[in-house]
């Protein structure tokens, strides 16, 4: 177990893309391919070693998470809930968190991403081990401006931007991420966006400003999946299950022990 570290899971919100599925029950209990999507960010922490979980979900869906997955203890883990009355924002995950954060730092990851790959275990957790307060990652995209992405001036990162109109870069930030304690107190002084929400990106650009954020590339041999979308949601399932198909195992399998 990674005593440096824990786990949150940010599986609330109303899921607006999978209407009209996602008007009775969370996406991160959907099926994707053999599997309820929320095994995959929780299959990946896992394997990482890290076995003490938070799972932020809504009020209306946390009785069916419990029923699937309890405290942990089928699963090699621990897990405990926290309720997320409405969609505030990413970095809201940070201040729900709060009693729960009483290790050096916790691991974020969106309930609808899907990671998956070559070195991505020995990425991570050198991200862990950073020195840094915060860390966060890239992958190159053909379509920046639908994510928040790197804003890059004379080879030199000067900012985090959300969805840019001109982007300067095509490295998008996936939904994983690491900081420290001291991501309580920024997200406490942090003001709502326009859209009434505590952005992500400017908690990362407060790091970044403090010189005290590390970013990590995700290299060729990497998947990352933003599940949130029907497209997006269809190619996960596929390539899972092609992928177990031709290899002959279960991909963030939880009905095993993960060791």
């Amino acid at each position: 177990m990674n005593k440096k570290i824990k786990g949150v899971i940010l599986a609330g919100g109303s899921g607006t893309r999978l209407f009209p599925i996602t008007k009775i029950i969370s996406k991160q209990l959907l099926p994707v391919y053999n599997k309820p999507m929320i095994y995959l960010p929780l299959g990946l922490l896992i394997s990482l070693g890290i076995k003490d979980i938070l799972i932020i979900v809504t009020p209306r869906d946390l009785p069916l998470f419990k029923k699937l997955l309890g405290n942990g203890i089928n699963l090699n883990c621990k897990i405990q809930y926290k309720i997320q009355k409405k969609p505030n924002g990413i970095a809201e995950a940070i201040k729900l968190s709060k009693s729960f954060f009483t290790s050096k730092k916790i691991l974020l990851l969106l309930g609808d991403n899907f990671f998956f790959g070559n070195n991505l275990d020995k990425i991570i957790i050198e991200a862990i081990n950073s020195p840094k307060g915060a860390s966060i990652f890239t992958y190159k995209v053909n379509n920046p401006q639908r994510y928040g992405v790197l804003s890059i001036r004379n080879n030199k990162i000067v900012n985090i931007v959300e969805k840019p109109k001109k982007p300067t870069s095509n490295r998008a930030i996936p939904g994983i991420y690491i900081y420290d304690k001291k991501s309580i107190s920024y997200v406490n002084n942090q003001k709502p966006s326009k859209r009434g929400e505590l952005e992500i990106t400017d908690l990362n650009n407060r790091y970044l400003k403090n010189n005290d954020l590390e970013i990590f590339d995700f290299n060729d041999g990497i998947i990352w999946m933003d599940m949130g979308t029907f497209d997006s949601y269809l190619e996960a399932s596929q390539f899972i299950a092609a992928t177990e198909k031709r290899q002959g195992f279960e991909i963030y399998s939880l009905n095993k022990s993960n060791g």
